[in-house]
């Protein structure tokens, strides 16, 4: 259950961008009749990578607590913890 949402943690905000963005610039071909493949990707990288580095304090918090957490199991031997 924690992996999980660490996983949704890390991703969802990444994914989230990604459907706006798409969504966007769907409406935008739609409206516009531009059917250009690539149009779609430039925007999505370009956000995804700004997101990723506004995230990437927050990921890093998250993915240590989460060793952290892992660690402490380990060392105490139980798993009543997780």
């Amino acid at each position: 259950q924690a992996a999980l949402m660490l996983v949704l943690t890390v991703v969802g905000p990444l994914l989230l961008v990604s459907l706006i963005v798409g969504v966007v610039i769907g409406l935008l071909q739609a409206l516009t009749q531009i059917q250009e493949m690539t149009l779609t990707f430039v925007p999505k990288i370009l956000t995804m990578g700004f997101v990723l580095l506004l995230m990437l304090p927050t990921i890093g918090q998250e993915l240590a607590d989460f060793m952290a957490k892992i660690s402490d199991l380990i060392v105490t031997g139980s798993a009543a913890g997780a």
